[in-house]
């Protein structure tokens, strides 16, 4: 097919939508002069939802019951002077059957004017068709709101990616898989405040979106200014610091879930505005909150599906704990032959990495070589669940020390199916240490580097009031859901993904 046809069906379809538009609009000047405009209707007395009705009606099929229940009409099936709908709720579906005899003469001309997508209660008694299926007998029918929009074909539904994420509402109504999506993501992150609070003893805490600095992360934050202080304000890019404000105020287990916001790429594992979890235990250290880690993902998958065995995308992976464990310095002997604990000068590293071809390497230190030559070489193998340890100081500027080799720190991140979930810390509590990396930093900040970490001098005056041993953990629970729930992208996740706005 050519071009100019194709812009010719596209043209004629777009004509019929707007003639099909143009009739419903009619009908609806037609009820409102009549006295039955829909938009009047301020409620409507629902006692039960679709899968509801099934469920007391197979309890006993002798009684006689009475029901009254409200949702989306997706189809028709008119015979004269009877007819059936499909009705859709959040219970899912359930079948009507519409007599003229119920009705009245006038209710039924009315309800032959109905269109797919309209909205409307019912109230009548429940039966068991001759082909089995349990429907309604509707005694009533309302319309209570118009839908002046075409909704997709019933059987091909909403199949456009983008369509679908901008008209998230269409989704819904047209893909029952999305909705189910939506009620896992509600249980996994329900199971997770559960597990945190009544298994763990943390405390849900709210800390500022709105902030003067954006720290706790390497990252680029979004900007914005605030009028009346006339001052130049960010989004937070992580909740990190306030959290340990807590635990310095006293606080032993603090944790926040919530929305995060970093001014990046976006791509099918990141999304500028996402949901981010941080904890904070006082006298934990890396370990403990690792155990917390695996736990909590454990939990949710058992939440979401019922097992820790999952599948995703025709993977499978087991997240029962424990899970193994791994140092950065062994994935990369492992991967590449290089062997970083033989690599002791910047100068040697340099020259380690130069088959890898990272830009702007010559100019690096030891430590940040060593990250890009994982994240380059060794991530895309991490199927996991697993555990990697051993991160230079030089890309973990909150992380404590390793004692036993200065150069890296005691922090983790977790993987699962090549993705990083997690990161988690022995908390960094010395404020002298603390107050150089900043310095460091923020000369790399000033230098450029968009994504490092200002100075905070507030944050370090806390630590110099004194904070104890602390083990801290950030997990992503976009793509923790997206793990459970099979979902190829995270804005299959995010019932509002951010999007380029388009010409309506």
């Amino acid at each position: 097919m050519d071009n100019n046809n194709t812009d010719n069906i596209e043209i004629q379809e777009t004509e019929d939508l707007n003639e099909l538009r143009k009739i419903r609009r009619e009908k609806l000047a037609k009820l409102q002069a009549a006295g039955r405009d829909p938009f009047l209707h301020e409620s409507w007395d629902v006692t039960d939802t679709s899968d509801g009705v099934r469920q007391r009606f197979e309890a006993d099929e002798e009684a006689a019951l009475s029901v009254s229940v409200a949702g989306r009409i997706r189809a028709f099936r008119h015979m004269g002077k009877a007819s059936f709908i499909d009705l859709y709720d959040e219970g899912g579906k359930i079948q009507v059957y519409v007599r003229k005899d119920v009705l009245g003469d006038e209710e039924y001309e009315w309800f032959l004017t109905y269109d797919i997508g309209d909205i409307v209660g019912v109230k009548g008694s429940v039966f068991r068709t001759r082909h089995g299926e349990v429907s309604i007998k509707a005694e009533e029918l309302v319309l209570l709101g118009k839908s002046l929009q075409i909704l997709p074909n019933k059987w091909q539904g909403l199949k456009d990616s983008d369509l679908r994420y901008r008209q998230r509402y269409v989704d819904l109504i047209m893909n029952e898989g999305v909705r189910e999506t939506f009620l896992k993501r509600a249980r996994i992150v329900r199971e997770i405040r559960r597990y945190l609070e009544e298994e763990e003893g943390f405390l849900d805490v709210d800390t500022p979106i709105l902030t003067v600095i954006a720290g706790g992360a390497n990252a680029r934050p979004f900007e914005t200014h605030h009028n009346t202080l006339d001052l130049d304000m960010k989004l937070r890019i992580s909740n990190e610091l306030y959290l340990k404000r807590l635990i310095v105020g006293g606080f032993s287990r603090v944790y926040e879930l919530g929305k995060m916001f970093r001014n990046e790429g976006m791509d099918k594992n990141h999304n500028p505005e996402y949901t981010g979890m941080e904890l904070y235990q006082a006298y934990g250290q890396m370990e403990d909150v690792m155990r917390i880690t695996e736990q909590v993902v454990y939990h949710a998958a058992l939440a979401a599906n019922g097992s820790a065995e999952i599948a995703y995308q025709g993977k499978a992976f087991d997240l029962t704990p424990p899970w193994p464990r791994a140092s950065m310095t062994e994935l990369i002997r492992q991967y590449t032959g290089v062997d970083f604990d033989t690599i002791e000068t910047d100068e040697q590293a340099r020259e380690a990495a130069k088959p890898f071809h990272i830009e702007g390497a010559g100019k690096m230190p030891r430590g940040k070589i060593l990250a890009e030559i994982f994240e380059a070489a060794c991530e895309d193998h991490l199927e996991g669940p697993i555990f990697v340890t051993g991160h230079p100081v030089e890309i973990s500027p909150l992380s404590k020390r390793d004692p036993a080799d200065p150069r890296i720190t005691r922090r983790f991140e977790a993987y699962v199916n090549t993705w990083e979930i997690a990161n988690g810390f022995s908390e960094l509590n010395d404020p002298v240490d603390q107050y150089e990396r900043f310095r460091a930093q923020q000369a790399q900040l000033e230098a450029g580097d968009h994504e490092a970490h200002p100075m905070d001098e507030d944050f370090v005056n806390a630590l110099e009031v004194g904070m104890p041993p602390t083990g801290g953990l950030g997990i992503g629970i976009d793509r923790v859901i997206m793990l459970l729930t099979d979902a190829p992208s995270i804005r299959d996740v995010i019932l509002f993904p951010t999007m380029k706005p388009v010409e309506l």
